[in-house]
């Protein structure tokens, strides 16, 4: 039970809710990628237009992520990404009043740091926190000591870090023998503020019995990162949180636009 209350507490202070329904922002292709054909304000506007989709449908926070940058980079990305995340993360800033999340892929997690500080993001979203993985992009080697000594150099202390373990999209052949709630363990020992289950890649729903173990295993809040649709919405009453993307977007896939129906229907059976 003290478990729970940590966890509740870190909710609460971010979402001002026990239980947390967050929306992905898939952006545009950024500049400098092979598939940018929108200015920096385009893409911000769309995102702008999006982040108040979810904020009338009654979500309650959204993330920002470079999805569209394909193929991605892995670890850090070049100064005009974080530069124009900084932008568009401000954009949506202004246009609805909800916590606001940063991820920058692949793995560049000092980056989103700096974007969330430069637009006053509440949280940021973490790969390879905690142990190695053999992702797309490659090997993604763990972070954690680096990444929250620059948060603390860079005075963005309050910025909170959730972190994927045994992500999407990649390999765990090199921690074969580590379970997902020793992962999960480490990553709340090693500081993080949130831990996040997926499926295997976007758009396949973690195992309800992962998030279970997870939740019995750590103090931290519980978030599932992929999969969450209205119809299986039930079967993870007892994650923290939700980050829902491709349910909630014409025809279903992450690369449409979010459909504002689809959203209420989502944020309907969640709050049901």
């Amino acid at each position: 039970m003290h478990g729970a209350r940590v966890a509740t507490k870190t909710m609460g202070e971010l979402f001002s809710t026990p239980r947390a329904l967050i929306g992905m922002l898939h952006l545009d292709a950024l500049p400098g990628t092979p598939r940018n054909s929108s200015s920096v304000e385009a893409i911000a506007a769309r995102a702008a237009a999006e982040a108040r989709v979810y904020h009338e449908a009654g979500f309650d926070a959204v993330i920002i992520e470079n999805m569209h940058d394909v193929p991605y980079l892995r670890g850090g990305v070049g100064p005009e990404i974080t530069a124009a995340m900084a932008v568009i993360g401000s954009a949506v800033r202004r246009a609805v009043p909800l916590p606001l999340g940063v991820q920058v892929l692949a793995g560049a997690n000092r980056e989103a740091l700096a974007v969330a500080l430069a637009c006053g993001a509440a949280f940021v979203r973490a790969e390879g926190f905690v142990f190695a993985h053999v992702a797309d992009e490659g090997i993604h080697e763990s972070d954690a000591g680096a990444l929250l000594r620059y948060r603390r150099a860079i005075g963005a202390e309050r910025v909170r870090v959730f972190v994927d373990i045994k992500k999407k999209h990649a390999s765990h052949a090199l921690t074969a023998d580590v379970e997902l709630a020793e992962t999960a363990r480490a990553a709340e020992f090693f500081a993080a503020d949130g831990v996040i289950i997926t499926g295997r890649e976007t758009g396949l729903p973690a195992a309800p019995a992962d998030v279970e173990v997870v939740r019995e295993a750590v103090s931290i809040p519980v978030l599932v990162g992929s999969g969450v649709r209205a119809s299986n919405i039930d079967s993870f009453a007892g994650a923290d949180g939700l980050i829902v993307g491709s349910s909630v977007k014409r025809e279903g896939h992450w690369r449409g636009a979010v459909d504002a129906a689809r959203a209420s229907a989502l944020a309907r059976a969640f709050r049901g």
